[in-house]
């Protein structure tokens, strides 16, 4: 029979003859219980708020985005397509031209950048479910769709026949310009619909037909600034990668959503961290009043202890108990804790019962992550304070 797990077990679950030391276990117990709930919440909370921030560059943001590493622009060729719609993983893909031009709108300006797409970036890109007001552009037409910012900022609605949008692109070519008015192509065009992501995203892009941002910015045909991938599933993203550099012979750059917002998620990362490492601090703190629990109950089991070392036992089987002891307690507090975290989170998510705003629910998530490295924290920490309490333990204590 194990005895020190045996005797250590007895200690937890037996009151003590001194209340001091009931009331100092219990403490220790809460303290553990509370940490844990709330280790685990905030860690919930920073998972739905990661998982809220995101959502809205999911909505704009491919699975991967091809590039030229070497140039605002590339050709690419029938064959290149068929062998692309051959990839394994890919399930759509869609042709995209990013430039930054000039609207002009009335006696309002602004710089921003306009996006060129084929017919098949709704596929690729769920745009249509954040339409604000509208309908989505057709294709070989005038039409643009703009964000609800630069909606404000140039106070414009959509379907203005008599107030058209003005793009002037500045023309490609080298040398002094003579005439200001000869620098740039120029054209009119439609808003039909506004569309609203975030405060940042709703200023960024005009989306228009990809034939006319091909002609305003004078590319060719088949002259391109990228393609845009849907993946499939569980697609392997590292083969499609490979497969897509072979294709273009490694000229190209491919990038996925982390990477093509990678200060967001450094940011959101960083930030999750930080309260991880805030709120283990606070259960370092209260796993103090373990180690005082567990000297207390030492220096009273005293007696029995040499009685035990005097029957043969050595030092480290009595370390052994109260390294056992301290380490049970943390589990059995660390499962309640996280029981009733999860407790938590399930109302949260269900009932919505702390909201930012009247319309929208504090978000948090529910991930097995979370409980693991919860429960790893609070073992892990509560074994070293077990240990270090168990150290008291000692020949020189029992002489």
């Amino acid at each position: 029979m194990n005895f020190p797990l045996y005797i250590a077990k007895r200690y937890i679950f037996s009151s003590s003859k001194n209340n001091a030391i009931n009331i100092i276990n219990r403490i220790a117990s809460m303290g553990i219980i509370v940490g844990t709930m709330a280790l685990f919440v905030v860690l919930s909370v920073f998972s739905g708020l990661k998982v809220f921030s995101l959502s809205f560059t999911n909505e704009i943001d491919p699975d991967l985005k091809l590039t030229s590493t070497y140039g605002k622009s590339f050709s690419i060729t029938p064959d290149q397509e068929n062998q692309i719609k051959k990839v394994e993983g890919i399930a759509s893909y869609t042709k995209i031209i990013e430039d930054r031009v000039l609207f002009l709108f009335k006696d309002k300006q602004q710089v921003t950048y306009l996006k060129g797409v084929d017919s098949l970036y709704p596929v690729v890109n769920d745009i249509k479910k954040k339409l604000f007001n509208g309908q989505w552009l057709k294709p070989d037409s005038f039409q643009v769709v703009i964000g609800y910012g630069l909606a404000q900022n140039f106070s414009m609605g959509i379907l203005d026949f008599e107030n058209p949008l003005q793009i002037f692109a500045p023309k490609p070519g080298k040398g002094g310009i003579e005439n200001p008015e000869e620098a740039f192509n120029k054209t009119d065009v439609l808003p039909v619909g506004i569309y609203s992501i975030s405060e940042d995203l709703d200023s960024k892009y005009v989306f228009a037909d990809l034939g006319l941002v091909q002609e305003l910015l004078m590319y060719k045909h088949n002259q391109i600034s990228g393609l845009e991938f849907k993946l499939k599933e569980n697609a392997d993203e590292s083969a499609v990668k490979s497969k897509l550099s072979s294709i273009f012979k490694n000229k190209i750059t491919l990038k996925n959503r982390a990477q093509l917002n990678e200060s967001l998620y450094k940011m959101l990362n960083t930030e999750n961290i930080a309260v991880y490492l805030i709120f283990t601090l606070v259960i370092i703190v209260a796993l103090f009043n373990l180690i005082g629990a567990l000297i207390m109950m030492i220096l009273e089991k005293k007696g029995n202890l040499k009685t035990l070392f005097n029957l043969g036992s050595d030092i480290g089987d009595l370390r052994k108990i109260f390294l056992l002891q301290g380490t049970l307690l943390s589990v059995f507090g660390g499962l309640i804790g996280l029981v009733l975290g999860i407790i938590l989170v399930i109302l949260q998510q269900k009932f919505e019962l702390i909201m930012i705003t009247p319309t929208l629910a504090y978000p948090v998530v529910f991930t097995v992550e979370n409980v693991i490295i919860v429960m790893t924290t609070i073992i892990s920490l509560g074994f070293i304070a077990s240990l270090i309490a168990s150290s008291r333990v000692s020949k020189k204590l029992l002489d």
